[in-house]
């Protein structure tokens, strides 16, 4: 008997123009969490992450760990537990507030000079630094380099458009013997506009390819009852393993 086919077996889809000039506004991004459109934000941490941690993490200690659009995500809070330096960047301050809360966690603020109007918040133990500010500032602000990046969806939030910068941007804040663990979702992008945004397997190795060897550790279905309002049928989530040629 033939194996049934499923969602994890269908292709990459072909015509990855389709989203290009969608644009999300920094505006819009801190409206959905002043409405609690905040569907994204997984209360539990990411499982996959959770599943691959010791991959991820290779037994070391005392590693800077870098979270793009973090938004309030519990897993920094893991990082940290473990010893590590947690540093984030997200646009939303009522975000970012929520996490320390969330989290019964006392912090301080203060402005970011070379960033007009922008702070940082940081934990009373100083092992986690949240950035409040657009992502493409961000490195007026000097951060350095990272041992460990998780981008739990951020790339797939992004403007298609800005995804070179992104990259780019991702790229130098890499210290040698990285590990970049990087999470996508995977439809049809012509039933739904996004964001979440396509990110196809072509589209990670043009944007990575020259410095990072990738490779997809799993794939799993997540398509659930709130993402029949997309139009689409399928939501595949793949966790891909970046790391230095």
């Amino acid at each position: 008997m033939d194996a049934v086919k499923t969602s994890l077996d269908i292709k990459e889809y072909p015509d990855t123009e389709v989203q290009k000039n969608r644009i999300l506004t920094l505006e819009e991004w801190q409206e959905k969490w002043v409405e609690r459109k905040i569907a994204f934000h997984q209360e539990q941490g990411h499982q996959l992450l959770k599943k691959y941690l010791d991959t991820f993490l290779k037994g070391e200690s005392g590693l800077r760990v870098f979270f793009p659009l973090c938004g309030k995500a519990v897993e920094m809070k893991w990082f940290a537990d473990r010893g590590h330096s947690v540093v984030g960047v997200e646009i939303s301050e009522l975000g970012i507030r929520e996490f320390f809360m969330e989290q019964n966690l006392s912090y301080s603020e203060e402005p970011i000079m070379e960033i007009p109007g922008a702070k940082v918040f940081k934990s009373s133990l100083g092992n986690i630094s949240l950035y409040c500010c657009s992502l493409f500032d961000l490195p007026r602000a000097n951060i350095g380099k990272f041992d460990r990046i998780w981008d739990r969806r951020a790339l797939i939030a992004i403007n298609p458009g800005d995804r070179k910068r992104y990259a780019d941007i991702m790229l130098s804040l890499m210290r040698k013997g990285v590990q970049y663990l990087l999470s996508v979702l995977s439809y049809d992008p012509t039933k739904h506009g996004g964001p979440p945004f396509y990110v196809s397997d072509a589209e990670i190795e043009r944007l990575f390819g020259s410095v990072c060897n990738h490779r997809c550790l799993e794939k799993v279905e997540v398509f659930e009852e709130q993402q029949k309002s997309w139009g689409i049928d399928y939501l595949v989530e793949k966790l891909y393993l970046l790391t230095e040629k």
